[in-house]
């Protein structure tokens, strides 16, 4: 896979459950507080993930 579709693919990701995370902080959907946290911390694991892609593609440019 290249480094740019995962790099597409791993920023998705995090921005899906960014929004996941803050419907259900707004109300738009309810869960159990086991699914709310659960889904809390795949969202840090996503954005730092996608943080650490980035880091990969930026470095690979230079």
């Amino acid at each position: 896979m290249s480094l740019n579709v995962r790099l597409f693919i791993t920023i998705v990701t995090a921005l899906l459950f960014v929004i996941l995370v803050f419907m259900n902080f707004l109300g738009y959907w309810k869960a159990n507080s086991a699914i709310q946290i659960l889904f809390f911390f795949i969202m840090v694991v996503s954005i730092f993930n996608a943080g650490t892609e980035t880091g990969k593609n930026l470095k690979n440019r230079s």
